[in-house]
């Protein structure tokens, strides 16, 4: 029998996705009461600017005093969709306090204050759910805290940033080169007048950290994740890549060490072979590679961002909380029981590709060689060119290395898996020898 009391629901921003989040309540209002057994209400909208006119929502629910919102005491369920970190963590924690629960889809306030927030959660006996917060409208949080609860994943591999994807896709598939297809991204709205936070990993970082504490259940904040943009990637990338049967993504990677004692979360691009299932993901899309010991390998794809595709998100997460707060019961909280620590990233265990610009003369390929067995890292494959006068490229087989007459030569080096800071030790000594004239491209490739 279905409550006739409605559940009141607080929205907090009305912007791209809160306006959808508005506007999903009302047009399918009959449905979610099905699913949930009693009926919902929007008791009340925080903005920041009330003047606006939004289709579809009673002016006399706008307000400006998100404070007094929260504090209310006859609200059931806030969603928070503002975004930041104050004023967002202020009032998620004074919605807790009166007695309401919060669904969100703020990744960077969770990646950096999750702990706190799931504790003061867990102190007033309320849910804390964010699945909108990491990629959009694919359901990846429920199935790592819930469906695979059970389950030990191992490793963690995503493509997060829709806008990033639809930049390094643009440039494999056309040839375009990394501002010409930023721009492209600008025009149609992938992209925002500022992407720093995107093409610079941060986005993708937040996500990375959120993701790495529910599938190894241990504390990983923002400050724990490495990160590399991928502003510096190019043309001459994807041709090497292309080479060696690759394509280019921003990847977000955490990883459970092989003895379990540790993890590491990083975002950087990377190479990935193009049979690999994420190397096929195209334009503005979003997927997750999760590899769990009993479940094996599952992915998850689909849009990881914009208006409707993240209320689809927020809306499951309401369900899920009204659900909960009929049966007065509270879902699945915080699951950091392992205590694992961050190893930083040169425990990290990757493959490198690295291009240089060599002196061509005898010797070189045995000096490179050199530094490499230094190190301990071991050279899967190398492949040397000459550049002539002309600017054409003769290629040399590998193990190559007396002179050729006529220009400079490139060696490009791909190694077998090392730790990520032997490979940068690598990297510093090439650096130092007089016959490298620079390092033109280092790229790790993964997925293999």
């Amino acid at each position: 029998m279905m409550r006739t009391r409605p559940l009141k629901v607080a929205l907090l921003g009305c912007g791209v996705v809160g306006s959808e989040v508005a506007r999903i309540m009302t047009t399918h209002a009959e449905d979610l009461a099905a699913r949930i057994g009693a009926p919902v209400e929007l008791a009340g909208v925080a903005v920041r600017r009330p003047s606006k006119v939004r289709e579809g929502i009673d002016p006399a629910l706008v307000t400006t005093d998100a404070t007094a919102l929260v504090k209310r005491g006859d609200i059931d369920v806030v969603v928070e969709v503002i975004g930041g970190i104050e004023p967002a963590r202020t009032l998620i924690t004074t919605a807790f306090e009166h007695g309401a629960s919060v669904v969100s889809a703020n990744k960077a306030l969770l990646a950096q204050d999750g702990e706190a927030l799931h504790a003061a959660a867990v102190e007033q006996g309320r849910d804390l759910y964010y699945e909108a917060a990491v990629a959009g409208a694919i359901p990846l949080i429920r199935p790592l805290r819930e469906s695979l609860a059970g389950d030990k994943v191992n490793r963690v591999l995503g493509i997060v940033n829709g806008t990033t994807n639809f930049i390094l896709d643009k440039m494999d598939s056309t040839g375009a080169g990394y501002q010409e297809a930023l721009d492209e991204a600008t025009a149609l709205g992938y992209a925002e007048a500022d992407p720093t936070a995107d093409v610079e990993g941060f986005d993708a970082a937040a996500k990375a950290a959120i993701l790495a504490g529910i599938a190894f259940h241990t504390r990983v904040r923002l400050d724990d994740v490495y990160r590399e943009g991928m502003t510096e990637v190019t043309a001459a990338d994807f041709a090497s890549a292309n080479e060696m049967g690759c394509t280019i993504k921003l990847l977000a990677i955490c990883e459970r060490a092989a003895d379990g004692g540790s993890v590491t979360a990083r975002v950087h691009p990377a190479m990935i072979p193009l049979d690999h299932p994420l190397a096929s993901v195209r334009g503005a899309y979003n997927a997750v590679f999760v590899e769990a010991e009993a479940a094996g390998q599952l992915m998850f794809y689909g849009p990881g961002a914009g208006g409707s595709p993240t209320a689809s998100a927020v809306l499951g997460d309401l369900v899920a909380v009204c659900r909960n707060r009929l049966g007065g019961a509270t879902g699945p909280g915080d699951s950091a029981y392992t205590q694992l620590p961050v190893s930083p990233m040169g425990d990290s265990v990757t493959r490198y590709h690295i291009s240089l610009d060599v002196a061509d003369k005898p010797g070189v390929l045995a000096q490179v060689a050199t530094v490499f067995a230094e190190h301990g890292v071991s050279i899967d494959t190398v492949r040397q060119s000459v550049r002539k006068s002309s600017g054409d490229e003769v290629a040399i087989e590998q193990g190559g290395g007396g002179r050729r007459a006529g220009g400079e030569a490139s060696l490009v080096v791909v190694t077998h898996r090392a730790a990520d800071a032997a490979l940068t030790g690598v990297v510093d000594a090439l650096r130092q020898l007089d016959t490298v004239r620079g390092v033109a491209s280092i790229m790790r490739v993964e997925g293999e």
